[in-house]
């Protein structure tokens, strides 16, 4: 396959640019940090280098990566995953049930765990928490200063008192029982109610605080391992051992730091001088820095993920699935992978992460690169002249998306050579998430998703289900919407598995989100670390690292 001139000198000029930011950083020769081992914090503080600032530490109204990563240090949910896998274990709640008909699903809590302001964690906090989430009407959610709790409606169909609902009621039984009733069987609703946006707050200190809850100037309050002490916007969250902890001997440090950092290759500089103890999101290209280092230890979250390439259906071009075919056929995958994720990541037609192909159809094979072929549709699509298009891509590096900038560059280039005009676009973290909800949203724009929890509806529901499309138009399909909400109910992982594979090769017909890479994200810990265990669900509690 012949690669797009334009991107490979894009590529070329920013692997020159950042090997000369690594020069200068640091030796290239091989290397030992310099200072000692806990140079910067010591053996009882440990400092994690994050790339951006949480967007709020509310559980249930954040869907991004940095929040993630504070508020599994701040709450506990229902149940938890087996540290580094997808298997549930218990948490908040020690043992769960289903009724013989799988529609009433009941909880039984864990007794004598407290918050972190010393109120009592109950069936009560439970609904509170939970009404929040769900309820538009509930005045503790606050939704007038324009809180959303975009996942809700993603993962479980729509908010109280919409037809997709799939919660019907949440009922306390006694004081450690709680029911979920819903409206159809959902296999995966325990995991579902177990990933990482569920957290528990005090419902005391939500009251207190109002619509400033999670906000830097009030924090969150949990039962996680570690309470809130400050959040400075930009420079770092601070969080304290908390010494009631129901987990015995959990945390294993007194303080626990974030520190926003945004460039990888300063983050790598800290590192290397031990200033922070551990970080994520680096570019493949400083792995062989990182391997030089004797104090450095590379890290690889398991691959659980999808990047892809976002494209707006309510616009008038991108509204002809012609038009959204040329796109797919005029990006070379193959060659920016090669490129830019050097050996940590794969590039194929399905959405869903490679962990999950029994789910996929494996007959499908993915758009072939072929700008002729593009150009022709694009001129029967009557876009002979091809057209311009606002392409936005992401402001921060991430563990999908090492270097976005060069990445959306490298489209771009791609799509001029067909003949379509792309002008790139971004905005800060936070309003760049905001901004692709809120009609018409973008026309094309760059994300990335990891999974909450082990199953294919966790990839699919929260992008082409109900309730799930606004950032692109509202795109609806009734045949996947059925298919999903039937193998939500199915029992038979076969007749599921069956069901999946007709969403996939709907979905690849439809190309309103073209998925463009499965990474395995680089992370790097200084060796006197143990006790870290990088989940495939993005971010996990730090509860049991120790520092020597």
């Amino acid at each position: 396959m012949r690669r797009s001139q334009r991107w490979w000198v894009i590529l070329v000029i920013f692997t020159a640019a950042l090997t000369l930011t690594l020069s200068n950083c640091t030796p290239q020769t091989a290397t030992t940090s310099s200072g000692s081992a806990n140079a910067g914090s010591g053996t009882n503080t440990l400092v994690f280098g994050a790339v951006g600032d949480p967007v709020t530490l509310e559980s249930g109204n954040a869907t991004d990566a940095y929040s993630g990563y504070v508020q599994q240090q701040l709450y506990d949910r229902l149940l938890d995953f087996e540290p580094g896998t997808t298997t549930l274990i218990p948490a908040l709640a020690t043992d769960w049930s289903v009724s013989d008909d799988r529609l009433r699903w009941t909880f039984k809590l864990r007794e004598g765990v407290k918050f972190h302001d010393g109120t009592d964690f109950n069936a009560e906090a439970v609904r509170a928490n939970v009404n929040r989430w769900w309820n538009p009407d509930d005045p503790l959610g606050f939704r007038e200063a324009g809180k959303t709790y975009e996942i809700w409606p993603q993962l479980f169909g729509g908010f109280k008192g919409s037809d997709e609902s799939l919660l019907q009621d949440l009922r306390v039984v006694d004081d450690y029982t709680v029911e979920f009733i819903l409206k159809q069987p959902f296999a995966a609703f325990p995991a579902a109610i177990a990933s990482g946006y569920f957290g528990f707050s005090s419902p005391a200190a939500i009251r207190q605080a109002g619509a400033d809850y999670g906000l830097p100037s009030v924090g969150a309050v949990g039962t996680g391992p570690y309470k809130f002490v400050e959040w400075r916007n930009g420079d770092r969250v601070v969080l304290t051992n908390n010494p009631d902890y129901w987990q015995a001997d959990l945390p294993k440090t007194d303080e626990l730091i974030f520190r926003t950092i945004k460039e990888s290759s300063s983050r790598l500089a800290e590192l290397r001088t031990g200033s922070i103890d551990f970080a994520e999101s680096f570019s493949p290209e400083q792995l062989s820095e990182i391997n030089r280092d004797t104090n450095l230890e590379e890290r690889r979250r398991p691959s659980f993920n999808v990047g892809y390439l976002a494209l707006n259906p309510s616009y008038e071009p991108l509204s002809k699935k012609e038009v959204r075919h040329a796109i797919a056929m005029s990006i070379n995958k193959q060659a920016l992978v090669d490129a830019f994720w050097s050996g940590l990541a794969v590039t194929d037609p399905h959405f869903t992460p490679p962990s999950m192909k029994a789910y996929q159809d494996q007959s499908l094979r993915d758009y072939e690169y072929n700008p002729d072929r593009a150009k022709q549709l694009l001129a029967e699509a009557g876009y002979p002249d091809g057209f311009d298009l606002e392409l936005w891509y992401s402001p921060i590096t991430g563990t999908v998306f090492p270097t976005p900038k060069p990445i959306a560059e490298a489209w771009a280039a791609d799509l001029a050579a067909v003949g379509i005009r792309v002008s790139l676009n971004t905005k800060d973290w936070a309003a760049y998430l905001a901004d692709r909800n809120k009609a018409p949203g973008y026309q094309a724009f760059m994300l990335a998703w990891g999974g909450d929890y082990g199953d294919p509806d966790n990839f699919y529901y929260p992008h082409f289900g109900p309730g799930s499309t606004a950032d692109i138009g509202n795109w609806k399909n009734d045949r996947v919407f059925q298919l999903l909400d039937e193998a939500r109910s199915e029992e038979d992982e076969t007749r599921r598995a069956q069901m999946y594979a007709e969403v996939d090769r709907i979905l690849h017909d439809e190309a309103v989100r073209l998925p463009m890479v499965h990474s395995e994200p680089l992370l790097v810990q200084r060796t006197n670390l143990t006790g870290w265990t990088p989940s495939p669900l993005g971010n996990e509690s730090f509860a049991t690292i120790e520092k020597s």
